[in-house]
């Protein structure tokens, strides 16, 4: 007598992946659209207080130089060695961008000679499209 043996064959459970990549795209675009990128903030400066503000209406065209109290000079994310570097800097930004304004962020205890140097030198790359950044009063 022969005994038969049966093996038994194991069910076998798939996962279903057909909707995987529309999860994996759901997911990148989530993370895309709630991801914020971090900006260069310059350096800390103190803004003067004004009554009169006028907000700009883009910031699709703007450069930003900070000047803080020590004198310490930035323009966007380069830190200006001597200030004829910075003509040279604006002139480029210029030549790049046609419609550029330069935003001004002066501390309010920054030496007013090294303001003055910071518009000369802007004059001299005929940078003329000049914005000075302050906080409303109150």
């Amino acid at each position: 007598m022969a005994v038969k043996i049966e093996k038994k064959t194991s069910i076998k459970i798939g996962i279903p992946t057909a909707s995987m990549p529309d999860i994996i795209f759901q997911l990148l675009i989530f993370f895309m659209v709630s991801t914020v990128l971090r900006q260069y903030s310059g350096l800390k400066v103190d803004l003067p207080d004004a009554k009169m503000i006028e907000k700009l209406p883009t910031k699709r065209h703007v450069s930003t130089i900070w000047v803080d109290e020590k004198g310490r000079v930035v323009i966007d994310d380069v830190t200006v060695k001597k200030l004829d570097d910075l003509r040279l800097i604006a002139y480029n930004k210029l030549a790049e961008d046609p419609l550029l304004v330069i935003s001004l962020k002066i501390d309010k205890n920054a030496d007013m000679g090294i303001v003055t140097d910071v518009q000369q030198e802007l004059r001299k790359a005929n940078t003329l499209r000049i914005n000075y950044s302050a906080i409303p009063a109150g």
